[in-house]
């Protein structure tokens, strides 16, 4: 017997069967609950428009609120969960608005209003979240909502005047917490979200092509755009020890399904160039629901996670059932869609060392826009610089070759030397020999060579002159 998709939709409990795990959280609301508020601008998760909130128990008991993308989140995902859309705002009585929706009235922030439900969400969450907030606060949590009519300004002044609140948490929010995990069918597609790990190599080896959902952020195009059959999904954000970040004297260990948002608040302290990167991968609402493993097994050549992680010389533990194997992430990328990864095996966690003092580090990320921009070329760079020579070089790139890769020509150049222009030079000239990239709507080769080579004496400057910071984000290539 198939269990029921349990979740509160704003104040009122909702019991789900007979609906298809593939149906998109934006479907339901828009086509079975007529809650007409949440729009659909894109189906991808790129405007903003179909932003809502989604509150859940922390595995430390406090509930936590977050902005997604309803329109690339599969509804069984909402198991044990509250939704939150734009109706939930007003007040019983209606005659009272919301402080975000009043400020955007005050602010005139709403020109043919379709964008504003989204706008006021995002601004909904951030409020929540922060008290006292920047202006880069603010940007950073719209960046994700775009506005077609270019009303951005007043948008920003209701920001800075909504004042302060905090998102009641729902009693009933404890009360449909699943002790085990759940299992769902309807037309004919099966969905699992397993609570642990072993539960989840017992579902693999059953259902070896199971395709394993984790933040959806890709998996959700995979049907709104290409209109795939997925006859078994297994969801892996159930899973406590795969959302678990953990400090060890010697490494932090990323479980598979940390989010962006949570995975970076862990890695950023590591450099400041982290925190600009994290800033500019895609937009606040995909940050809450992508994690920093399925960006990793996924193996896409131009993910921004792997470049600065294989730099810092990451490791991924792989497991099948209670087995558990460690490899280099380097090594996990073979070829163009090619992976190291077995039938019935699943990333566990990324492990990634504790960065030494005398280790110089950077990332850098180009692209056509600051915000919202799959890149053109994406670094990461580290050196281990003893008693003033280059004992380790680790130069990675994503964007440059069928999969992220290290430019081992430019490391050996540089390996063994002491870290001068001169020999930065060098290394970016025997570049050449470590990829042949290639031209694509986002950039020439040329401009690919030529930026991969000037990273790397961005990389130069910024760490042999201090207190020079330089700032490149946008090309025409």
């Amino acid at each position: 017997m198939s269990d029921t998709i349990r979740f509160i939709l704003n104040d009122t409990p909702q019991e789900i069967s007979g609906i298809s795990p593939l149906t998109t959280v934006l479907q339901y609301l828009r086509e079975d609950v007529r809650l007409k508020g949440t729009k659909e601008g894109c189906a991808e998760g790129d405007c903003g428009a179909c932003t809502a909130v989604i509150g859940e128990i922390g595995d430390d008991g406090v509930p936590r609120y977050k902005a997604v993308n309803s329109c690339i989140m599969f509804l069984p995902v909402l198991d044990g969960k509250q939704l939150i859309t734009v109706e939930y705002l007003k007040q019983k009585n209606g005659s009272v608005l919301h402080p975000v929706q009043k400020a955007m009235v005050n602010c005139h922030a709403s020109q043919c209003g379709f964008c504003t439900p989204g706008f006021v969400m995002s601004l909904y969450a951030l409020g929540h979240e922060k008290d006292d907030r920047s202006d880069s606060d603010i940007q950073n949590a719209i960046a994700g909502n775009l506005c077609r009519c270019t009303g951005y300004r007043p948008i920003l002044d209701a920001a800075r005047e909504m004042g302060q609140f905090k998102i009641p948490a729902h009693p009933g929010l404890k009360n449909i917490r699943r002790e085990n995990g759940l299992s769902y069918t309807a037309d004919n597609i099966k969905f699992f979200a397993p609570h642990k790990a072993h539960e989840l190599s017992a579902l693999l080896a059953e259902y070896p092509d199971a395709v394993l959902l984790s933040g959806g952020t890709d998996i959700g195009l995979w049907v709104t755009k290409h209109h795939k059959e997925l006859p078994v999904l297994i969801y892996t954000g159930e899973i406590r020890s795969l959302r678990r970040v953990a400090e060890t004297d010697t490494a932090l260990e990323i479980g598979a399904s940390v989010s962006y948002t949570d995975a970076f608040r862990h890695l950023v302290p590591i450099d400041d160039s982290l925190d600009e990167l994290l800033q500019r991968f895609a937009s606040v609402q995909i940050r809450n629901s992508g994690t920093l493993g399925g960006n990793i097994a996924n193996g896409s050549p131009i993910g921004d996670g792997a470049p600065f992680l294989i730099a810092l010389a990451a490791e991924l533990v792989l497991r099948k059932g209670d087995d558990t194997r460690t490899i280099p992430i380097e090594d996990y990328f073979i070829d163009y869609g090619v992976q190291d990864l077995q039938k019935g095996e699943f990333l566990e966690k990324i492990t990634v060392p504790k960065k030494p003092e005398h280790v110089l580090f950077k990332t850098y990320k180009l692209s056509k826009r600051f915000d919202q921009d799959i890149s053109a070329v994406c670094s990461g760079f580290s050196l281990k610089v003893e008693n003033g020579t280059i004992s380790e070089a680790r130069l990675a790139y994503g964007g440059m070759a069928g999969t992220p890769k290290r430019a081992a020509h430019a490391e050996a150049a540089l390996t063994g030397q002491s870290w001068t222009e001169e020999n930065c030079r060098t290394a970016m000239r025997e570049m050449e020999k470590d990829f042949t990239p290639l031209t694509d709507m986002r950039a020439s080769a040329a401009y690919r060579m030529q930026s991969a080579q000037n990273l790397l004496y961005r990389f130069f400057i910024e760490t042999t002159a201090p207190g020079v910071k330089t700032r490149v984000y946008s090309h025409a290539g």
